[in-house]
């Protein structure tokens, strides 16, 4: 078996720079991490509601979705906790078909996971600070966390399979 390098090694350090939380937004997400950990902790009685589209390729219809579920969330903050689903990645367990946002964000061009890096982190830090909401992503690759860890609250690794 032969590898063959088509691209350069992605720079971690480039992409986790873009769409930082700073100030406010930083210190609301750190918060709402800590209410979440309480939760799943059993420390606090609020039921955890990890809910958004199965796709979040289409960047203003999530924003749509974040802004309804912000509206919620303002309303039953004593009852619930409301983590919204921005799960980037589509599982293909042939391989084949739309693999999502952190694959192919431009759906008229070739797949790129560097482009697809960018777009996910542009969406998270939306959902963040336009709402106040944290997020919560699917990883098909434990590798692509530290480019994602620093946004997104709750992850799960092949969701559809468990």
């Amino acid at each position: 078996m032969v590898f063959i390098t088509k691209s350069n090694k992605i720079d971690e350090q480039e992409i986790t720079s873009l769409y930082r939380l700073e100030g406010p937004a930083l210190e609301r997400k750190e918060a709402r991490d800590r209410e979440l950990e309480a939760i799943i902790k059993g420390e606090d009685q609020r039921i955890l509601l990890v809910i958004g589209p199965c796709s979040s390729d289409n960047e203003e219809a999530v924003m749509d979705y974040a802004v309804a579920w912000q509206t919620c969330k303002s309303k039953s903050k004593d009852q619930i906790f409301i983590v919204m689903r921005v799960y980037t990645a589509k599982p293909r367990t042939n391989g084949d078909g739309y693999k999502g946002l952190m694959h192919q964000p431009d759906t008229h061009a070739a797949p790129s996971f560097v482009d697809g890096l960018k777009a996910v982190r542009h969406l998270h830090y939306r959902v963040i600070t336009e709402t106040g909401l944290t997020t919560a992503d699917e990883l098909l690759y434990p590798a692509s966390l530290p480019y994602v860890e620093d946004l997104i609250s709750y992850h799960t690794i092949w969701s559809a399979f468990s």
